[in-house]
């Protein structure tokens, strides 16, 4: 099987993105106020998972839709020529995080992102105590 050329000067596990000095931008998510670093190379949607920053997503290559955002401010560039968005979509500022790439500090507005660092747990149904009936 053929794998894929990498990316000149991308990090990869061996060299993680500081090593590499590739530029990286803060990314601030709302209205959480959340925010994270995004190499340069690596999509949104890769960058915030690896902060613990779990944007909607499904197939991860623009088709979709799932990880619509608003960019609010900044300038990104799709690692795809046109992503599953139409023309009009792209003037009013939405992007597809699984296949854009920060070329600058963003803000987007995303409402539907999840902490997965802090997450509360599942509330569960109480157990009967021991000799009750469940009824």
């Amino acid at each position: 099987m053929d794998h894929p050329a990498a990316i000149p000067g991308a990090p990869s596990a061996e060299t993680p993105a500081e090593l590499t000095h590739e530029p990286t931008h803060v990314v601030e998510l709302h209205p959480q106020g959340w925010r994270f670093e995004a190499p340069e190379s690596q999509t949104l949607l890769l960058a915030a998972l690896d902060h613990g920053l779990r944007l909607p997503h499904s197939c991860r290559n623009g088709t979709c839709r799932a990880c619509i955002a608003k960019l609010v401010s900044g300038s990104i560039a799709y690692r795809i020529e046109w992503p599953g968005l139409s023309r009009e979509e792209k003037d009013e500022g939405w992007i597809l995080p699984c296949v854009a790439c920060a070329r600058s500090d963003l803000v987007l507005d995303q409402p539907q992102t999840i902490n997965l660092f802090d997450v509360p747990p599942p509330v569960l149904p109480p157990r009967p105590r021991q000799g009750e009936r469940e009824g």
